[in-house]
Order: structure tokens, then C-alpha cells, then sequence
């Protein structure tokens, strides 16, 4: 069963040193709560381009993104530019997805609608 974006938001990350991978039914189910993001790298992580007006706007979306991700101690791969930037999430200690890029990719949702 899915989960509401907001719920998964709420959600906080746990360690992940070793462990498994989520299996692709699993993946299918969160990133249907997720719309717009999809899987990438062979399913082994999840993405989603965000775009902006301006500069200043993808750079305040890339910190906030970033001290998320701190608190979380899970961080993603970002890919900036002037007005976009692609936000990659994925588990390397467990070779995969793990529930903290779900968790992860629902909080910046809610960061890319404040």
C-alpha cells in the first residue's frame, strides 16, 4: 500500500549500513505517491527536474534541499543550473532504493511548494 506524499514527509531516515534494497513492486508503489519523480539508473535510484524563474530561485531550492538532507544524513546528487536542478536520490549502502529516498524526495516536494 502507498503512502500520501505528506505522510512520507513526516518520516524520518534511518541508517542504512548494509540492509536491502527495496524490490521493484515496493519502488512502484512510493513513486506513485510521488508524481513526476521516476526511477533512473537501472531503478537503482529515483529522479526529478524542478524549474524556476531565476538564479536566485534554484540556488534558495538547492540549500534548502541540502539542509534537509543534513538532518536527514542522507544526502542526494544534485544536477544546477541557472533556473533548474534535477534531484537524484538513491541508497549506497544498500545498493539501491531505500525508504529514506522515498522519505527524502516527498520532503522536497513539500519544500518545492513553500
Amino acid at each position: 500500500m502507498g503512502l500520501a506524499p505528506e505522510r512520507l514527509a513526516a518520516m524520518q531516515c534511518e541508517p542504512r549500513k548494509g540492509g536491502e534494497a527495496l524490490d521493484a513492486s515496493r519502488v512502484g508503489e512510493l513513486l506513485a505517491a510521488l508524481p513526476g519523480w521516476s526511477a533512473a539508473g537501472d531503478g537503482k535510484s529515483i529522479a526529478k527536474s524542478f524549474k524556476f524563474s531565476n538564479f536566485h530561485e534554484t540556488l534558495g531550492f538547492v540549500n534548502a534541499v541540502g539542509w534537509m538532507a543534513n538532518r536527514q544524513d542522507h544526502h542526494p546528487d544534485l544536477e544546477v543550473g541557472y533556473s533548474r536542478c534535477t534531484v537524484h536520490w538513491s541508497t549506497h549502502d544498500v545498493g539501491g532504493l531505500s525508504m529514506n529516498d522515498f522519505i527524502c524526495a516527498a520532503r522536497v516536494e513539500m519544500i518545492a511548494q513553500a
